[in-house]
């Protein structure tokens, strides 16, 4: 059986398998991911996101064990930063939710984001499909806490949730990545510590004052002390008002059109990143060189030729020749 077969059959070791040969660019994953798409678009996809040491990892341990209580099948994307010295992820959301690793309905995955931005490891939308052809009913993608909100993670979920806190200029950011617009719930975590209360009614003035949301939406304000598992209940049944709200009309599919969208603009990046990998050492490129240093071309003329290239390797791509020129 291939990788994709034993996925679809609910195969854990070959799903963990199957990602780390995406994490590694391996060339034999994507016929496998081609195998599993057509088997993907069933789960209901949650982003949580928000500043360092707002509680995100605590609050996705809680609303995992929420959603297992409803007999839920549940998958995890948790997405660590990587070092800039070292390119090592310490990848300790896993860690934090151990409490579930025997849990067979419980597929956690740690990504690092190996200098990818936007908050969205390169591999995770790869992660996703894995998990969603594997039968997982909702999955949560936690996003990197980088200081500001992760745009991408708005492209890639069904359901947002920013989670804040008190006391730490959280709104201030918030106003300044102009993301009311997009947020589908907040989340007011460490809700009993002073000004839990503030935090909440400067978010919903605001809410009131925003008027540029495609939908009729209005998101809500969830007080939640993570720590305690307090709140769960309240956010999980906003998340599952949202869900209503989502198929009561299109959202559901214009969600997934955006989702989509962002997939295949991905795969688009990571065709040129690769292509650029193997010119790097080709003749053309040091002819280039050569012709700059003489002034006999500019930088923008050598770039277009380099770029009549990309047309013969993906060629060689799409033909199974994954060496490149």
């Amino acid at each position: 059986m291939s990788l994709a077969e034993k996925v679809l059959a609910g195969d854990v070791q070959a799903a963990a398998r199957l990602i780390t040969l995406l994490e590694d660019n391996a060339p034999e994953a994507d016929d496998e991911i081609d195998s599993l798409y057509p088997h993907t678009g069933k789960a209901y996809l949650i982003g949580v996101t928000g500043a360092p040491g707002t509680g995100k990892s605590t609050l996705t341990d809680n609303l995992l064990g929420y959603f297992r209580g409803q007999g839920k099948n549940i998958g995890v994307v948790a997405i660590d930063p990587t070092s800039a010295l070292t390119g090592g992820a310490i990848l300790g959301d896993r860690i934090r939710m151990q409490r579930h690793g025997a849990d067979n309905k419980v597929f956690i995955r740690s990504l690092a984001t190996r200098g990818w931005s936007g908050g969205l490891a390169r591999v995770v939308l790869g992660a996703v499909h894995v998990m969603d052809a594997m039968g997982k009913d909702i999955i949560i993608i936690e996003t990197v806490g980088s200081g500001q909100v992760e745009l991408d993670i708005f492209r890639a979920a069904d359901t947002t949730l920013v989670v804040l806190t008190p006391g730490s200029g959280d709104d201030i950011q918030m106003m300044k990545a102009g993301i009311l617009e997009v947020v589908d719930i907040f989340v007011v975590n460490k809700a009993d510590k002073e000004g839990a209360g503030l935090l909440q009614a400067d978010i919903e003035s605001m809410l009131s004052m925003a008027g540029n949301r495609s939908d009729a939406w209005q998101p809500p304000v969830v007080l939640t002390e993570a720590i305690n598992d307090k709140g769960t209940g309240e956010l999980a049944g906003a998340i599952s008002e949202h869900h209503d709200y989502l198929t009561s009309g299109n959202g559901i599919e214009a969600k997934r059109r955006v989702r989509i969208r962002l997939d295949i603009l991905e795969n688009l990046e990571g065709v040129f990143k690769d292509f650029i990998c193997s010119i790097q050492d080709s003749e053309l490129l040091r002819k280039q060189v050569d012709d700059l240093l003489r002034g006999k071309s500019v930088p923008r003329r050598a770039a277009g030729k380099m770029a009549g290239l990309l047309s013969d390797y993906i060629k060689k791509r799409e033909s199974g020749n994954k060496n490149g020129l």
